[in-house]
């Protein structure tokens, strides 16, 4: 009974200490450019963060991996800077940069000493203004992003995701459409520019400025330089219901040299704007969102089947999965994967305590400000999260209140909902001539393919 004391007295105390985005402002230019700057002194950097909305839910149907493609090539040459001088200038202030693309924005970051912000800023917004794709660049480009797509195939955990979404969503999905040797072949120099040309525009932009800088100042070089941008036609956003799933489906990816067999077991999740988002939040991180959860209790810490064993929470602007993810021995396929079911049925069936419910509140509210608010990086992040997603401050600043309401009526309803033992969706690799009699056990629809194969599905 007294660890039940202490960790309700430690709930107590983590919802008495409230956190609070710092201050911060945001302006659109006339061009429809949104800027956000939040001064945050100590430290002498500056971050700039530049998010395009877009991303992969923006490529075309078959160039799957443009807009990747696309942010990549953005140092390789601009109006003003040769591949080579944009990295020598960026090395001679100790600068960074980088650029990628997730489910719903392409983000570009770069941080700079303080000193050298106008530098910095210019340099950044070069690259994303004024890139120039030479020829040769994106064909050396390419052709290492499909070497990189074939090599992916030698890491189970790595070539595993993309075979669960390509299979989970399906091609009709923007998420399921994902990059593979066929798609990036498809891409050329004019796709790329013409691709650049409609979304890298002022009312696709937004602008993050965080870190020890001088806010006028700022504002009026941040105006200047992404100002100029052709504002372009905003991007619409799809709309898609989350993925319905009528019975079990299962896809066994054959690797004939595998010792160990990867499985992922997904259902439809939410959205990162879902209005009962929070409880789903709490109820992942008992069921597979922390080291000692249930699904890792019970396949690492207390029978040994596994290293590691967790639940991914999908939470982007269109409904995503919640998945199951683990490996083990190929002799221990089975066990396995009935021990997972079983950790999934029983959590559907009993839901959490009031105890686990505290427990969870307490871990979520005293790691969340290290994991989401202690860097510039992270803030930026927060600032580009809300405006991409249509939120505001009370995402952070109310999160601890929120947290505090869930009761433990609420969180196991959402148990119920969303923590669902049947019609699943089953993503197996391993050795398929050693597993495959067991496959039919967990869904009479099993299609089966080669890693060999091009691809990540049929």
């Amino acid at each position: 009974m007294k660890s039940v004391f202490l960790m309700l007295a430690l709930g107590a105390a983590l919802a008495a200490a409230e956190v609070r985005l710092p201050k911060y402002t945001r302006e659109v230019l006339p061009n429809g450019t949104v800027v956000y700057l939040m001064p945050k002194p100590g430290v002498p950097l500056v971050s700039f963060q530049i998010e395009i909305k877009g991303g992969q839910e923006a490529e075309p149907v078959g160039q799957a991996g443009l807009a990747s493609v696309t942010a990549a090539l953005l140092r390789k040459g601009t109006a003003s800077h040769t591949a080579d001088q944009f990295s020598n200038e960026l090395d001679g202030l100790g600068g960074t940069f980088r650029a990628s693309r997730d489910e719903q924005s392409t983000t570009i970051a770069s941080e700079f000493l303080k000193k050298d912000f106008d530098q910095g800023l210019n340099l950044t917004a070069d690259a994303i203004l004024h890139p120039v794709f030479p020829e040769a660049e994106v064909k050396k480009f390419i052709g290492q992003a499909i070497d990189g797509v074939k090599a992916a195939k030698d890491n189970p955990q790595a070539a595993i995701r993309l075979y669960a979404r390509a299979f989970f969503y399906g091609p009709d999905h923007p998420y399921g459409r994902v990059e593979d040797e066929a798609t990036l072949g498809k891409i050329s120099r004019d796709s790329i520019v013409e691709f650049h040309k409609q979304y890298y525009t002022g009312k696709n932009m937004i602008v993050v400025v965080t870190g020890d800088f001088e806010p006028a100042a700022a504002r009026d070089a941040v105006a200047k330089v992404f100002g100029a941008a052709p504002a372009g036609e905003a991007y619409r956003w799809q709309t898609r219901p989350a993925v319905s799933v009528k019975a079990p489906r299962l896809l066994l990816i054959d690797k004939p040299d595998a010792t160990q067999t990867y499985f992922w077991i997904a259902q439809p999740g939410i959205s990162k704007t879902e209005p009962g988002r929070t409880t789903v939040e709490l109820a992942n991180t008992l069921f597979g969102g922390r080291f000692t959860s249930l699904l890792n209790d019970a396949l690492r810490v207390n029978s040994g089947l596994t290293y590691g064993a967790g639940a991914i929470l999908d939470e982007n602007r269109l409904p995503g999965a919640i998945t199951i993810a683990t490996y083990t021995r190929t002799d221990t396929t089975e066990k396995t994967m009935d021990m997972a079911l079983d950790v999934l049925k029983k959590f559907n069936e009993t839901g959490m305590t009031a105890v686990q419910l505290a427990s969870i509140k307490a871990y979520v509210k005293g790691t969340f400000p290290t994991r989401r608010l202690e860097t510039s990086d992270q803030l930026a992040n927060e600032l580009s999260e809300m405006e991409i997603f249509g939120l505001n401050r009370g995402e952070v600043d109310d999160l601890f209140s929120r947290i505090d309401s869930v009761t433990v009526e609420q969180v196991n309803a959402s148990v119920k909902q969303h923590y669902r033992p049947e019609n699943l969706t089953f993503v197996v690799l391993g050795n398929s001539a050693k597993i495959r009699g067991l496959m039919k056990k967990y869904s009479g629809d099993v299609s089966e393919v080669s890693i060999k194969d091009p691809g990540f599905g049929k």
